[in-house]
């Protein structure tokens, strides 16, 4: 394929509150680390703003220890954002950031030097172990990670077999917000014996671009429930480590992969789908701490080694974020390209009060086709809606417009939904202009490693088409795809 250039998760931002003083526990000199990472799940928990559920473990991670408040994804669909958490480097550098890339007979391998985060951990006498949770038949846990990579860089699924006092570096994945796709059965069955009551979709408060509509309220209701069920889980686990009597000895990142799933959230650089949740707790972490400046999830890499006590890597991207002489970051960075069967390539970079969009492919609308989007309820439905003239006009402007600007500006301060843009306001020319030189020097330093070929973009849709979850969809990706080329034909 030719090079072509082209919610809720974002509340209002919490003020960067007075830190409490370090947690004076020692510190062990190789303390266990855990990543507890939710699936499909943003910022859309009550200690971020005002929901219409509880969530009482979380909460209690959030008193015990460090919240963040501007933590952000490089990335905004599980693949390209797992390859780079468990690289602690940018998708966009390693060559892994198309959606499900390097499965099929296009293999990615990564950089010289370049090695998973557990390889590191393993060579230090660490126990490694990934597990999804509940635990499937002790196999090792969601990975979905684009590269080449040994499975042996994981011990287990799970750290309970690990010698007696060997510390452990371990990511327990939680399904999150996927249990709502399940056909509902998940909603019906699992969720009202877990959590008793369900959350009612008249409670729900959806971003001004999303229709009140029952489909959209049904599907937010859903979501939150997985939220409360991640809760439960969160729970089960502390009570683990504390059974283990490990607790203190732990400490824990909790974060998720990507965004809502929902039309303007996964798959998309609004904060609705790159904005995570990222709450730390254990020994030597402040209690009780808020802190209002912007991390990358990548940055966890590092910070873990940190907290073993090892080197970080020169070739590591992201930082150790509790170090005494971190360097704050001015701004954090994000990219979406190719998802499933459809091509896009988009890049950001978000500063405290303004997100700048650059839009590759400013011809094609924002809800391309995309069969894996297109499968969910609320697509349908939102298609329905908006051919028969059911939306408002921010509705119809912002989500079935023809086209996308080249440049999208949003002072995410004063706009926290990113409804206006300003990119041609000329008020905010200085702001456009230095934000897209900002973004120009990170994509050349940072090696952004840009589109597919057509052969491999031609070898990553024919792996697509073995996925058993695409079997009764093959008729429908191959449709997209012919108009993805018709596209690049017209150079659209």
């Amino acid at each position: 394929m030719k090079p072509i250039l082209f919610h809720l998760a974002t509340l209002l931002l919490a003020p960067l509150a007075a830190l409490p003083a370090a947690d004076t526990r020692t510190t062990p000199a190789k303390p266990n680390i855990l990543w507890i990472v939710m699936d499909d799940v943003g910022a859309e928990l009550p200690c971020y703003g005002k929901q219409p559920i509880q969530t009482p473990n979380i909460d209690r991670l959030v008193r015990e220890g460090t919240r963040f408040d501007r933590a952000f994804l490089t990335a905004s669909v599980c693949s390209p954002s797992r390859s780079a958490m468990i690289t602690g480097m940018y998708q966009t550098s390693i060559g892994a950031h198309h959606h499900r890339s390097g499965h099929g007979t296009a293999k990615i391998h990564l950089p010289a030097g370049v090695e998973p985060v557990p390889a590191i951990f393993q060579r230090a006498g660490y126990f490694t172990s990934n597990g999804d949770y509940p635990a499937k038949a002790k196999r090792v846990g969601k990975t979905d990670y684009n590269f080449e990579w040994d499975a042996k860089i994981y011990d287990s699924s799970d750290w309970a077999t690990r010698k007696p006092g060997q510390p452990f570096f371990a990511q327990i994945q939680l399904w999150g917000g996927k249990n709502r796709n399940d056909t509902g059965r998940w909603h019906r069955e699992v969720a009202p014996k877990a959590l008793g009551t369900l959350t009612k979709p008249e409670a729900v408060t959806l971003p001004p671009y999303y229709p009140r509509d029952p489909v959209f309220l049904e599907d937010w209701a859903q979501y939150l429930d997985c939220i409360r069920f991640c809760d439960l889980q969160v729970g089960e686990i502390l009570r683990r480590l504390e059974t283990e009597s490990i607790l203190d000895q732990t400490i824990i990142i909790l974060m998720g992969d990507n965004g809502i799933s929902q039309a303007r959230g996964k798959q998309f650089l609004y904060d609705e789908g790159i904005r995570t949740p990222f709450i730390v707790r254990g020994p030597g972490i402040a209690r009780g701490a808020v802190r209002g400046d912007l991390i990358e999830h990548i940055d966890m890499a590092a910070t873990s080694l940190a907290w073993a006590g090892l080197p970080v890597p020169s070739w590591m991207q992201g930082r150790d974020i509790f170090a005494k002489d971190c360097q704050p970051r001015e701004a954090v960075f994000a990219a979406r390209d190719r998802c499933g069967e459809t091509v896009d390539r988009i890049r950001s970079v978000r500063t405290e009060q303004f997100k700048y969009i650059r839009n590759f492919h400013p011809q094609r609308p924002l809800l391309q086709p995309n069969n894996y989007k297109d499968t969910k309820p609320f697509m349908p439905r939102l298609r329905e809606l908006h051919a028969q003239g059911k939306l408002n006009p921010l509705q119809e402007e912002i989500l079935f417009s023809p086209s996308r600007p080249a440049e999208e500006l949003y002072d995410v301060r004063a706009d926290p939904f990113e409804t206006r843009n300003l990119a041609g306001d000329p008020k905010f020319r200085a702001t456009l202009q230095t934000l897209r030189g900002r973004l120009d020097r990170w994509m050349v330093e940072t090696h952004d490693g840009g589109p597919e070929s057509e052969q491999v973009y031609d070898a990553n849709v024919a792996d697509e088409l073995t996925n058993p979850a695409n079997k009764g969809s093959k008729e429908a990706i191959m449709k997209n795809v012919e108009l993805m080329k018709q596209w690049t034909r017209e150079n659209k």
